[in-house]
């Protein structure tokens, strides 16, 4: 137990209390975790500050109690939800960071593509498997994806949550959705415009955006897929493309 508290974790970067912008916890204050380092590259790819290996200069070693320090500074010491994004948090150690966070009434939602397994995916509070369609450029392991579900067993609440760009991200989501017709469904239009590493706050092609919402509302209820979530996501509504909100 004391080595799991001791082990370092990548960190790009920790901020809030903010909205969570997408998914099943859109809206709700939350404070993030963003680690560095992930086995994906995703040709869309929002966050490389925290991806690309040429950053990494920029990411700080960590332990789960100074990770944690800075959520409670951050809060107030006032417990609310802690997002673990990336990258992919998943390949990093956080289930000491969990625990600790835990014991103190704070709430754990962690986001991953489900290529990374880990037991303690089953202490989260909630669990977004978000895999990449065709237009990311990466393949999905369907077998590794179904095993971060076992891992979380019954213990948080589990959910997809797909980005879709075009009419072969929808395909795919759909197809996904069809294999695990136990988790909810969460749909949202990608950002064509991501920023560029660099850039703390790149132009967005707003219009764009909204058309793809609007394309993606006429899909789901001409298909009559009534079980399926649309969103947008709401932060790049409010902040464009700004980090750290």
């Amino acid at each position: 137990m004391i080595e799991a508290y001791a082990e370092k974790i990548r960190i790009s970067e920790i901020f809030g209390p903010t909205i969570q912008g997408e998914g099943a916890l859109i809206g709700l204050p939350t404070v993030f975790v963003r680690t560095g380092g992930c086995d994906y590259r995703c040709s869309w790819c929002d966050s490389l500050h925290a991806v690309d290996s040429r950053f990494r200069a920029d990411w700080r070693a960590m332990t789960a109690e100074e990770i944690f320090q800075e959520v409670r500074r951050l809060s107030d010491d006032r417990p609310l939800m802690v997002s673990l994004s990336g990258g992919n948090p998943a390949i990093q150690p956080l289930g000491g960071l969990i625990r600790l966070g835990h014991s103190a009434g704070y709430r754990f939602a962690l986001e991953t593509q489900g290529t990374v397994c880990r037991d303690w995916f089953a202490d989260l509070d909630v669990l977004v498997l978000s895999p990449k369609p065709p237009s990311s450029g990466m393949e999905t392991d369907w077998e590794a994806l179904k095993a971060c579900q076992e891992s979380a067993a019954e213990g948080p609440r589990t959910v997809l949550k797909f980005v879709v760009f075009d009419a072969e991200d929808y395909a795919y989501a759909r197809d996904a959705a069809a294999r695990f017709p136990d988790l909810p469904v969460y749909l949202q239009p990608g950002n064509h415009t991501p920023p560029d590493p660099d850039e703390e706050d790149g132009l967005i092609d707003m219009d764009g955006l909204t058309r793809r919402l609007h394309w993606l509302v006429d899909k789901v209820t001409t298909d009559r897929w009534f079980d399926a979530h649309v969103l947008p996501q709401l932060h790049v509504l409010l902040w464009g493309n700004k980090r750290g909100v």
